[in-house]
């Protein structure tokens, strides 16, 4: 009944909001603005069943097709951190810079209801609906703002998305021909199935497109700039994971197969994804954008966390469980981040006390020391142990630290940017403000609990070994000489003769613009080829019409035919070549 009441409520608030949005008067109107005001109230629900849940499997024979549900290791953190990712970007609506805060209102409560139920659902069916409606119902808070920047972002994504949906369904589809309809049975039948690659790539490729793996990021530095901040925390911070975690549920991780081909793609894509984007964000200035390519950074992280399982499967349960525990990091992290430009901008808060849950937020978001980040980065590259990356004999586990100098560089960047601008505050909910700032700094506390309960359990980093706070230090010094010596480069340097037309070094998406002209390109071939069959249809039908035609004999034999004595010779010639074929066939009539 919890979980029912968990579903329905964001659903029948939506409803509702829409359903006085129509009314018109100025009671609805305030009455509708209530609702917003208290909007976050309705993803509580949901984080007590996910808390109170014993992990049994439960069937509502009523909803979609027979909706089952079930709560395990991988699903509960998850949602608890959606709970409170999207309570506090609800919060966050009511005061932002944009419009139609109702509207805006009512499609984050759809998305979070798509949301929580990829993350709990049990059986393919119920699972492929929630993600489908999770991702086409993104689209929504993409474009909310109806700029320029936010359709042509709100296109990208929704091809990308339609994409992606078409992968995830013909994988799916696939096992459910061969029998599963168990989200839990998936990973081994994928293992045993004769078409066990073809469904690997289609997950890659499916839900690759949700996690912003490279090539298919270009969605994510468009979408960031073009949304609100409240859809951007989320976007980011828990609707990405639903891509993570359709890997978990499908790949073939633990069944006690290797599949080096597979996880080398994967590791390489996210290595690649990884160190190549925090290069890119650097060039931007917008923060939104800069915080769009670490989250590309970040999934490729879990990217190769997750080639590391499938390649050595005696690691694959000790990685998942890195992967959740790191998942969870990065939402409680990143979505503060994103609040934070919205904080920065309208909110009457002192700089200091916006900037100081900035900071730590952006030190866990590194894997500083004593945050939340020193957990699920260190339990990450322990959990890889001696994987090698692919065509180096190089460990994975070496390479992941790179990561950290990457992030500082991209969050001292961040800062930098956010400080330059203007800022036009008014007055905010004081407990809001102070529910975002114990979310940024405070997510050390819930991540080390759960790295401490989650089975199987994953390295904990010593909190005062010398050793630990080395290795998660050098990254974070490396960075920020890094990023001292660009700043002091680049004022040097006159990078005007650098930018793109769009304003930009590398402009947002990056190599969507040349997919941009490559598509342009393919339109005009396409179209010139269409005009050229239309020409020689039309040139056809004109020789046809010039030509004599049979028409007149044919209807002057059809109206022989169709008289008593016409039909008549008709049957008695095809009786008399049926007796003739017959008496050369079998000798005698």
């Amino acid at each position: 009944m919890i979980w029912i009441v968990a579903f329905m409520l964001p659903l029948v608030v939506a409803a509702v909001i829409a359903a006085l949005g129509r009314l018109g008067s100025y009671r609805s109107h305030a009455v509708r603005a209530w609702i917003v005001r208290l909007s976050w109230v309705t993803v509580v629900p949901a984080g007590i069943a996910a808390l109170i849940d014993d992990g049994t499997v439960h069937r509502v024979d009523w909803m979609l097709l027979g909706t089952t549900i079930a709560v395990d290791g991988v699903g509960r953190p998850l949602v608890l951190m959606a709970v409170a990712l999207y309570g506090l970007a609800l919060s966050f609506v009511v005061r932002g810079k944009t419009d139609r805060t109702h509207v805006l209102t009512a499609f984050l409560l759809l998305c979070f209801t798509g949301n929580v139920a990829v993350f709990v659902a049990a059986d393919l069916v119920t699972f492929y609906l929630a993600f489908a409606a999770m991702s086409f119902l993104g689209y929504a808070i993409v474009v909310h703002d109806k700029t320029d920047g936010a359709r042509r972002a709100g296109a990208i994504y929704l091809v990308l998305t339609v994409v992606g949906e078409c992968a995830v369904l013909a994988a799916l589809m696939i096992l459910a021909a061969e029998g599963t309809m168990s989200v839990a049975e998936a990973p081994a039948a994928v293992a045993a199935s004769p078409w066990r690659d073809a469904i690997v790539a289609l997950l890659l490729v499916g839900f690759g497109v949700k996690a912003g793996t490279v090539p298919l990021h270009v969605w994510l530095p468009l979408a960031h700039p073009a949304a609100p901040s409240p859809a951007s925390a989320v976007l980011s911070g828990s609707m990405l994971k639903a891509g993570i975690v359709g890997w978990v549920r499908f790949l073939p991780l633990g069944e006690g197969i290797g599949l080096p081909v597979w996880g080398g793609t994967f590791l390489v894509l996210g290595l690649v994804g990884g160190l190549v984007a925090a290069v890119v964000g650097v060039l931007h200035d917008n923060p939104k954008v800069i915080l769009a390519y670490s989250s590309i950074s970040q999934m490729g992280f879990l990217a190769a966390l997750v080639g590391a399982a499938l390649a050595a499967p005696a690691l694959a349960p000790v990685c998942v469980s890195a992967v959740v525990v790191y998942s969870v990091a990065h939402g409680l992290v990143k979505g503060p981040l994103f609040l934070g430009v919205q904080a920065w901008d309208v909110e009457r808060m002192p700089r200091w006390a916006v900037l100081g849950p900035l900071v730590v937020a952006s030190l866990a978001l590194v894997g500083a020391p004593f945050t939340s980040g020193y957990v699920a980065k260190y339990a990450g590259k322990e959990a890889v142990g001696d994987v090698l990356t692919p065509l180096v004999p190089i460990a994975v586990a070496d390479v992941l630290p790179w990561f950290g100098v990457g992030s500082t560089v991209l969050l001292v960047r961040f800062l930098v940017v956010l400080v330059r601008r203007p800022r036009h505050s008014h007055r905010t909910a004081a407990t809001r403000d102070v529910a975002w700032a114990v979310m940024g700094v405070g997510a050390v506390v819930p991540v080390a609990l759960l790295a401490l309960s989650i089975e199987p359990s994953v390295s904990v980093p010593g909190w005062l070994s010398p050793g630990t706070i080395w290795s998660q230090t050098w990254p974070l010094l490396l960075g920020l000489l890094l990023a001292v010596g660009a700043g002091a480069l680049a004022r040097r340097i006159d990078t005007s003769r650098l930018l793109h037309p769009r304003g930009d070094v590398v402009p947002a998406g990056d190599i969507v613009v040349a997919e941009e002209q490559v598509a342009r390109v393919l339109g005009k071939q396409l179209t010139r080829l269409s005009g050229s069959l239309r020409r020689g249809r039309e040139q056809a039908r004109e020789a046809t019409r010039r030509s004599p035609s049979p028409m007149p004999v044919l209807e002057r034999v059809q109206r022989g035919v169709g008289t008593w004595v016409g039909s008549g010779v008709v049957l008695a010639v095809l009786l008399g070549a049926g007796l003739a074929a017959a008496v050369l066939i079998g000798g005698e009539p």
